[in-house]
């Protein structure tokens, strides 16, 4: 039986990868694109430009191509759909009538879509050779100073993260500068190192109950070169549960800016 996935691609290059994967999977996919995602296009069956002012054209377009299943990939603004919620049709205003928290926007989309007889996918298996395990990927270990930043920003990053704050957090010397909220990791590692000068630790850290259907956090060359702008040493992630875009270019950025790069499994 022809099974027919949607890829729901935001921004970046995680769409098109995640396309490939699904098609390598034996999947037919319809791509629906809220921004712009390179290779995109060479993956899918079709490509609709979709945006959420239109909701109902969207779920039209499931409804039209005999979707099965659903993954969200790519980076979705929140700002965005702040900005947007006012120009939206009335399919997109009764999506955001909970509020536009992540657990009440992502409890909306999954009931509609049942009730269409499609399921929202992990998005895991289809990024999976791109996700961080435990351990040093740079040239250069924390030091112990480094390391003590990182073990009292993940207790607090994995409390924030819980509550439904942001991931992220910046620290040096003893000291919390900066916490991510709608902004987003670069925005927040940006504001944290210009308090810090040389020297900040950045932190992302994962919810236990982290729902990796809508989001799977990501590090890459964007956050490098944030960290490499303001200074920032060292990046510690949950292992295992954050993908690392670009590994060996990010990596070898990360060298040469002489920042540690480590991924903590859940006894660190």
């Amino acid at each position: 039986m022809e099974r027919r996935l949607a890829v729901m691609a935001g921004a970046g290059v995680l769409p098109g990868r995640a396309a490939a994967e699904a098609v390598r999977q034996g999947w037919r996919v319809i791509a629906l694109a809220f921004d712009q995602a390179a290779g995109l296009e060479a993956h899918s069956e079709v490509v609709v430009p979709s945006t959420i002012t239109d909701i109902q054209g969207v779920l039209r377009t499931l409804a039209d191509e005999r979707v099965q299943a659903a993954v969200f990939v790519g980076k979705f603004w929140k700002r965005r759909v702040f900005d947007e919620l006012g120009d939206t049709d009335q399919a997109g205003r009764d999506l955001a009538r909970s509020g536009l928290s992540d657990d009440a926007l992502a409890s909306m989309v999954v009931a509609t879509l049942t009730t269409m007889g499609i399921e929202v996918l992990d998005q895991r298996p289809f990024l999976s050779p791109w996700m961080m395990g435990p351990g040093t990927l740079t040239s250069r270990e924390p030091s112990p100073a480094e390391w003590e930043e990182i073990r009292a920003g993940f207790a607090l990053a994995r409390s924030l993260a819980e509550h439904g704050i942001g991931q992220t957090v910046v620290r040096s010397r003893g000291v919390t500068l900066a916490v991510e909220a709608a902004e987003g990791t670069d925005e927040t590692i940006r504001r944290g190192a210009r308090l810090a000068g040389r020297g900040a630790v950045v932190v992302k850290a994962v919810a236990p109950g982290h729902d990796f259907r809508f989001d799977v956090p990501t590090v890459g060359p964007a956050t490098l070169a944030a960290m490499a702008e303001g200074g920032a040493t060292a990046l510690a992630v949950d292992g295992n549960r954050v993908l690392f875009v670009d590994r060996e270019e990010t990596v070898r950025a990360a060298d040469r800016a002489g920042i540690t790069v480590v991924g903590l499994d859940d006894g660190s």
